[in-house]
């Protein structure tokens, strides 16, 4: 599950909103924003990487934000 407060507040940290991001994704926002409703479970491995390269995300806040339950 990932957890969609802390991808917000890191979008906020940037000065960037949801329809930025969704552009330089080159996603429709009203898609990003369906997936974001969906607890963000249907973000892609590929956009996952996006973010971490458009936010300048740690590989520790990739993991915190994408990863956040641990599979036994």
């Amino acid at each position: 599950m990932v957890n969609v407060n802390r991808l917000k507040a890191k979008l906020v940290e940037h000065g960037m909103n949801v329809e930025q991001i969704a552009e330089q994704m080159g996603i429709d926002g009203a898609t990003f924003y369906r997936r974001l409703a969906n607890d963000g479970n249907t973000f892609t491995v590929g956009e996952v990487d996006n973010f971490s390269r458009i936010l300048a995300l740690t590989r520790d806040e990739v993991n915190a934000i994408f990863f956040a339950q641990y599979v036994a």
